[in-house]
């Protein structure tokens, strides 16, 4: 009698249940969700793997001479620039544009730009690391241990993401600066070069994320939502610089 009843019971416990465990269900799956959806883009587009050719071979001529590139560049670099190449090892950040741009982004007086730009280079970093993922390109200092400064990161090397990201910012920079367009696209150049060298990059991963970057621009600018932020932003600047 006993396994009859404790049937009955957790049938009747889960009948009550169901209704709060739907709710739940709905609340919480649209916001993971969310959190994963981008922005501009479509889930699928661009799709790097199709747009960019794949890396080196790891055994290839192709591979020694991008390594061989990576030694040539660091040992030719100032300690001036490997000092701002590790500083800028976290990350992209939008503050780097400040110089060319002014500090609006920075000291609040474009809030609604800020964040249009936040969203695109989320955009930027899922596509890009979705390459990563899949092309599994370890980092030049695996190859050659002695490159190595700082400390190593887990993810891989091509495309680049400090490419990627810093050419897309500055190419929607350039969409509301377009007096500054060459400046921008010049930092952004050496936010990627950065990489080379202090040896998280070969010049083939930096190469590949401007690519990237052009492609993952234009497929934004289909989008009505990217258009209306983008209007949103340029309405922003010119009412502070009023």
């Amino acid at each position: 009698m006993t396994i009859p009843k404790m049937k009955n019971f957790r049938l009747k416990f889960q009948h009550r249940c169901a209704p709060i465990l739907f709710s739940l269900a709905l609340a919480i799956t649209p916001l993971h969700a969310a959190e994963d959806q981008p922005n501009y883009l479509a889930s699928d587009e661009p799709h790097a793997i199709n747009l960019l050719a794949p890396p080196p071979l790891a055994d290839s001529d192709e591979q020694k001479f991008d390594l061989a590139e990576v030694v040539a560049v660091q040992h030719a670099s100032s300690t001036n620039d490997l000092a701002a190449a590790m500083l800028q090892d976290k990350g992209v950040s939008l503050a780097y544009f400040a110089p060319i741009i002014g500090d609006g982004l920075e000291t609040g007086k474009w809030p609604v730009t800020k964040a249009f730009l936040k969203r695109v280079q989320k955009d930027a970093d899922g596509v890009v690391n979705d390459a990563k993922n899949y092309w599994k390109r370890p980092r030049p200092y695996v190859a050659d241990p002695t490159l190595l400064m700082g400390k190593v990161q887990k993810s891989f090397s091509y495309p680049s993401g400090h490419s990627t990201e810093s050419m897309t910012l500055a190419l929607v920079l350039a969409e509301l600066f377009p007096d500054k367009h060459d400046a921008l696209v010049a930092e952004a150049h050496e936010i990627g070069w950065h990489r080379v060298e202090i040896a998280r990059h070969y010049p083939t991963d930096i190469f590949a994320g401007r690519v990237l970057a052009q492609a993952i621009v234009r497929d934004m600018k289909k989008n009505p939502d990217f258009q209306k932020d983008l209007a949103a932003a340029q309405t922003e600047i010119a009412a502070a610089q009023k």
